[in-house]
C-alpha cells in the first residue's frame, strides 16, 4: 500500500505500469458461473458481465493489445469486439484466479465503501452516456459505454493501492463542498489524476479513439461531450440532486439532446417543480 504519494508523474506510471489491477469479486464469480456453460455463452452475455466493472474492462483491453497480433491493423475499442477476438474459451481459460479488490482492501473496510462508490459512480455514468449516444444516433454507443466506464479509472487504482490517501482526499471534500475533486486529488496525490490517466492509458496502448472521448479538451466534439457530461452529472449528483454545479450540468445536456429541461429531469428520474401551484 502506498502511504505517501511518489514525487511526480514519472513514479506513478512506473508503479501502476507494473501493478496487478483486482477485479470485484462478484465479477469472478460471475465469469465463473458462466464458464461452467461456456459452450451455450455469447460475447455479449460476457461483456454484459465486464461492463459492470471499470477494472475488469481495463484488464480486457489490456489483454487485447498485449496480445495484438501483427497484421491487425484496427483498434479494438469495446469490449464485445474484444471479446470476438480473443474467443469465449481462450477468454474463460486466460481470465482465472485474478486478484479480488475485496481481498486487497480487506484491511480497510473504508477504502472499500469508497471504491465501490466511485464504480456505482462510473457504472451509472455509463448508463446515461449509453442512453444519450442512442438519442443522438451515435455511431457506436459501445465506444462511448467504454470511454465513459473508464474515465475515472485513475481514481479507483487510487482508491486500491493508496486507499489511506484516497480518503483523505474524500475527507477534505465531505468537509469543504466547494473543493474542486481536481484540487484536492492533485494536493494528496501530488499529481493530476487525469494527467496520470492519461499517460497511463498510453503505457497500456489503449485504443486512440478512447483516449480522444476521455479528453476533456475536445469536449466540443459531439461524441467526448457525451462522455464528459455523463461523467460530470454522475460525480455532481452523488453529493445529492442540489449540488451546486448541477444547473450548469443541466443545461449542457439539455443543449446537447436538444430537449427541454423537464423532459431531462423526467428521463434522470426527477420530478420537475409544480409550477401551476398559487404562489
Amino acid at each position: 500500500m502506498i502511504e505517501q504519494p511518489f514525487s511526480d508523474l514519472e513514479a506513478w506510471v512506473a508503479f501502476y505500469g507494473q501493478a496487478q489491477i483486482p477485479v470485484l469479486r462478484r465479477t469472478v464469480q460471475e465469469l465463473d458461473r458462466l464458464r461452467e456453460n461456456a459452450e451455450n455463452v455469447n460475447g455479449r452475455i460476457v461483456a454484459g458481465v465486464i461492463l459492470q466493472d471499470p477494472l475488469m474492462t481495463l484488464r480486457v483491453l489490456q489483454y487485447i493489445e498485449e496480445h495484438r497480433r501483427k497484421r491487425q491493423t484496427t483498434d479494438i475499442t469495446t469490449i464485445e469486439r474484444a471479446l470476438m477476438m480473443i474467443g469465449i474459451e481462450p477468454f474463460f481459460r486466460d481470465f482465472q484466479e485474478l486478484p479480488l479488490v475485496e481481498e486487497r482492501l480487506k484491511s480497510h473496510p473504508k477504502a472499500l465503501l469508497g471504491l465501490l462508490k466511485v464504480m456505482n459512480r462510473a457504472r451509472k455514468a455509463s448508463q446515461w452516456a449509453r442512453e444519450w449516444a442512442f438519442a443522438r444516433h451515435d455511431l457506436d454507443v459501445d465506444e462511448i459505454t467504454v470511454a465513459t466506464l473508464l474515465h475515472d479509472v485513475a481514481e479507483l487504482l487510487m482508491w486500491c493501492f493508496a486507499p489511506n490517501l484516497a480518503l483523505g482526499v474524500r475527507d477534505r471534500q465531505a468537509a469543504d463542498r466547494t473543493l474542486r475533486s481536481s484540487t484536492a486529488q492533485t494536493d494528496a496525490y501530488q499529481v493530476g489524476l487525469q494527467d496520470l490517466q492519461t499517460r497511463l492509458s498510453r503505457l497500456w496502448r489503449l485504443p486512440e479513439l478512447l483516449l480522444t472521448l476521455m479528453d476533456h479538451a475536445k469536449a466540443e466534439n459531439p461524441r467526448v461531450k457525451n462522455v464528459v457530461l455523463a461523467v460530470d452529472l454522475a460525480r455532481h449528483s452523488a453529493n445529492g440532486w442540489d449540488d451546486a454545479a448541477l444547473p450548469d450540468d443541466f443545461e449542457a445536456i439539455e443543449e446537447l439532446l436538444r430537449i427541454s429541461h423537464d423532459t431531462l429531469l423526467r428521463k434522470l428520474g426527477i420530478e420537475p417543480p409544480d409550477n401551476s401551484q398559487p404562489q
